[in-house]
C-alpha cells in the first residue's frame, strides 16, 4: 500500500486538481482524476473553464510550486512558446498615476495561456504510472457515513471508493449539499462584491510591439475616481492576449470601436497602440465577475475525514489580481505536507490542512479585497484596518515609481515570495514614505 492509502479521487482536472493529483501520486497506490468535460488533447479552451480565454497569470511562487511537482516544467513551457520575463525589467506597469521604475531583479516569470499551461500539466500528470484521468465523468455526490467520506458517486451510477477525495470542482461546485447529506455542515462563506467586468481580444504579436523592449504591460487608474485597468500578456503562438475592463460598471464593450475607445481611456497608451497596430485574431469575449467568494473550512467544528476542498472550492479570488492558479498549486503542496504529518486521511489531517490553507489564503485574500475596497461602491465584510492599510499601499505604489528597492519588495509580495510584513519593516516604511514624496504623482494621489 502507498505511504498514506490505496486510492484517492480528485474531482476536477483544473490546475489545482492536477497539482493535487501529482501530490497524491507519491502517497497513494492509485489516483483517479474525474472531470465532467471532454478534455482536449491540444491547448484549447474548454467549457469547464469559462474564463479560459482571458489572461491567467502564474505568479512566480506558483511556477516554483509547479517546478517542485514537475521538475523541468518551466523549460518545457518556454520551449513550447511561453514567454519568460523579469518582473522588474520587462513589465511596463502604470499604477497610481505613474510608471514603476524598471530594473533587473533576477527573478523569472513566464507568460502563457491557461489552455497551454493546463495541457502541459495534464500531460505530465497523465504520464504518471498510477494516475488515471477520466473525462466526461460527472460526479453527483459523495459516498460515506456521518463524519466520513468514503468515495464519490458518478452520474452514470457508479460508486468509486477512495481513502481520500479532493474536491477541486471550483466556485460552482455542489459540495455544500454533498457534505450536508453526510451530516457535515457547510462552511461559512463571505463575498466581496466589486462588480468587475472585462473584455478580451487576441492579437498577432511581433518583436518590438511594446516600446523600450517591454514584454508585458499592466495599466491601472487611480482609485476611486478611475475604475479602469488593462493588461497585455504575450502568450505562445506569437500572440497577445489583451484585456481591458474595470470595477462597478466601467466595463469594456464588445464592438471594435467601443473597445478601442475604452482602451484609449486608460492612463497609458500601450494597449491602445497595440490594438491600433496589431492584427486581431478571432472575436472579443466579455465576462463579468460580480464578487469574490471565500469559504472558511478552517472554522468548521465538524470536519469530515477522507475529504478536503482545494482551489476555488475554498476561495475564488477576483481574477484581476491573478492569484487563483498559484494559490491552488500551493494548497496542493500543503496537502502533501499534511498527509505526511498524519500518515492517513483522518479528520485531524483535514483540520490541520484547512488551518494551514486558511493562513495561506489570508494574505492574497486581504490584498485582493483591499484593492477592491479602494472603491467605495464595493460591498462585503471589510477586514479591520483595511482603509489604513490601503492608504499605505498607495504610498508603496507611489514609491515604486522611483525606488528599485521598494519596487523589488512589492514584486516579491505580489508574487507571494515574501509576506506583506516585508513592506512594513521600519527601514522599508521610512524608505517608502520618503520615496513616495519624490514621485511626481505624490501630491495628487497621496
Amino acid at each position: 500500500m502507498g505511504a498514506v492509502g490505496e486510492r484517492a479521487v480528485v474531482i476536477g482536472a483544473s490546475i489545482g486538481g492536477l497539482a493535487a493529483a501529482a501530490t497524491l501520486a507519491s502517497r497513494f497506490d492509485l489516483v483517479r482524476v474525474l472531470d465532467r468535460d471532454a478534455l482536449p488533447g491540444t491547448a484549447r479552451d474548454r467549457r469547464g473553464v469559462p474564463h479560459g480565454m482571458h489572461p491567467h497569470a502564474l505568479l512566480i511562487s506558483g511556477r516554483l510550486g509547479l517546478e517542485e511537482l514537475f521538475p523541468g516544467i518551466t523549460e518545457e513551457l518556454i520551449a513550447g512558446g511561453a514567454v519568460p520575463f523579469d518582473p522588474g525589467l520587462d513589465v511596463l506597469t502604470v499604477q497610481m498615476g505613474g510608471r514603476r521604475v524598471r530594473f533587473p531583479t533576477g527573478l523569472r516569470g513566464i507568460s502563457l495561456s491557461r489552455a497551454y499551461l493546463e495541457r502541459v500539466v495534464r500531460s505530465r500528470v497523465g504520464a504518471l504510472p498510477n494516475v488515471e484521468i477520466t473525462e466526461k465523468a460527472d460526479v453527483c455526490g459523495l459516498t460515506g457515513v456521518a463524519g466520513r467520506v468514503t468515495g464519490v458517486r458518478v452520474e452514470s451510477g457508479e460508486d468509486i471508493a477512495a481513502d481520500l477525495v479532493v474536491d477541486a470542482t471550483g466556485r460552482g461546485g455542489r459540495s455544500n449539499g454533498w457534505l450536508e447529506r453526510l451530516e457535515c455542515p457547510a462552511p461559512v462563506a463571505v463575498t466581496v462584491r466589486g462588480d468587475v467586468g472585462y473584455t478580451t481580444q487576441l492579437l498577432r504579436r511581433s518583436p518590438g510591439d511594446l516600446p523600450e523592449d517591454g514584454r508585458l504591460t499592466l495599466i491601472a487608474g487611480v482609485p476611486p475616481r478611475q475604475k479602469r485597468a488593462g493588461v497585455a500578456f504575450p502568450i505562445e503562438g506569437d500572440r497577445w492576449v489583451i484585456t481591458v475592463g474595470g470595477w462597478h460598471g466601467d466595463h469594456a464593450p464588445l464592438d471594435p470601436k467601443g473597445y478601442a475607445d475604452f482602451a484609449a481611456g486608460l492612463p497609458a497608451p500601450y494597449i491602445a497602440d497595440l490594438l491600433a497596430r496589431c492584427e486581431p485574431l478571432g472575436e472579443r469575449e466579455a465576462r463579468k465577475f460580480p464578487a469574490a467568494l471565500r469559504r472558511y473550512f478552517e472554522r468548521l467544528r465538524v470536519v469530515p475525514a477522507g475529504y478536503v476542498a482545494l482551489g476555488d472550492a475554498i476561495c475564488s479570488f477576483n481574477p484581476v489580481y491573478s492569484q487563483g492558479m498559484t494559490v491552488a498549486v500551493l494548497e496542493a503542496l500543503e496537502l502533501g505536507r499534511s498527509l505526511d504529518r498524519f500518515g492517513r486521511a483522518s479528520e485531524g489531517m483535514a483540520r490541520s490542512y484547512y488551518r494551514a490553507v486558511g493562513a495561506l489564503v489570508d494574505t492574497p485574500w486581504k490584498m485582493a479585497t483591499g484593492g477592491d475596497f479602494m472603491y467605495p461602491e464595493t460591498t462585503g465584510p471589510k477586514p479591520a484596518g483595511t482603509d489604513l492599510l490601503n492608504r499605505y499601499v498607495r504610498q508603496v505604489m507611489l514609491a515604486c515609481h522611483v525606488s528599485p528597492r521598494v519596487h523589488r519588495t512589492m514584486i516579491e509580495v505580489q508574487h507571494m515570495l515574501a509576506p506583506p510584513a516585508a513592506l512594513l519593516h521600519p527601514a522599508m516604511l521610512v524608505r517608502t514614505l520618503w520615496s513616495a514624496r519624490r514621485s511626481s504623482e505624490g501630491a495628487s494621489v497621496g
